[in-house]
């Protein structure tokens, strides 16, 4: 059996709980096909933890396939990462109460690590579905963004792709908020995830989208 990883952040700062989370452990041991299934793995929102707690996954779960997905509090859609950076510059401090500021992720790393997913093709596939999705160019600079550089550090030559996705808040968190920022029904984030998921594994080549419309 062939395992795709999918991982998501445990609850953050004022919140009881993550929208990432929720999503990827809701499709945990689907079956993709006979022979392909998802794992789905928790990770701690806290810099000194999550890259071993990724590493650790990726040992145990030996993936064909690697997606990452947090909570980016704004955004509408699915928003698929193109590029994490060698930065943490939190604004804020994370759940152990840490807050670097301008230090690198991997000292000695490269600047930057571009997504090896078909990312055109999935925004395409869940766009055709209903499902609002777009390419996003900043991953930010929070634990996401380490967790991302990460992830391609750590898959960097091997022929396993991964990337990130970032998710809006669930409705009940916008509502408890008393905000007007956007958010996504939680079913629509899992039938997201599952054809992002899907289109991946299925799609060799990214295809090629011009006028800006997956941008």
């Amino acid at each position: 059996m062939h395992n795709v990883l999918l991982t998501g952040f445990e609850a953050f700062d004022q919140d009881t709980l993550n929208p990432s989370w929720e999503t990827v452990r809701r499709l945990d041991g689907t079956l993709l096909s006979d022979d392909v299934r998802i794992v789905a793995r928790q990770l701690p929102c806290a810099f000194e933890q999550a890259p071993e707690r990724l590493r650790q996954c990726l040992a145990d779960v030996q993936p064909i396939l690697v997606i990452a997905v947090g909570l980016a509090q704004g955004r509408s859609d699915l928003s698929i990462e193109r590029v994490a950076i060698n930065l943490n510059d939190a604004r804020i401090p994370d759940n152990l109460g840490h807050q670097p500021i301008d230090t690198p992720v991997v000292p000695g790393g490269p600047a930057a690590y571009f997504c090896s997913l078909p990312i055109k093709a999935m925004v395409r596939a869940l766009r055709a579905a209903g499902i609002p999705a777009s390419v996003s160019h900043s991953a930010g600079t929070f634990v996401c963004n380490q967790v991302f550089y990460s992830l391609q550090h750590a898959l960097a030559g091997s022929a396993v792709r991964s990337g990130f996705i970032h998710v809006p808040w669930l409705p009940q968190q916008a509502a408890q908020a008393g905000s007007a920022l956007p958010s996504m029904a939680l079913e629509t984030l899992v039938e997201g995830l599952r054809i992002a998921v899907l289109t991946a594994l299925n799609t060799e080549h990214d295809v090629l989208e011009t006028g800006g419309q997956v941008s």
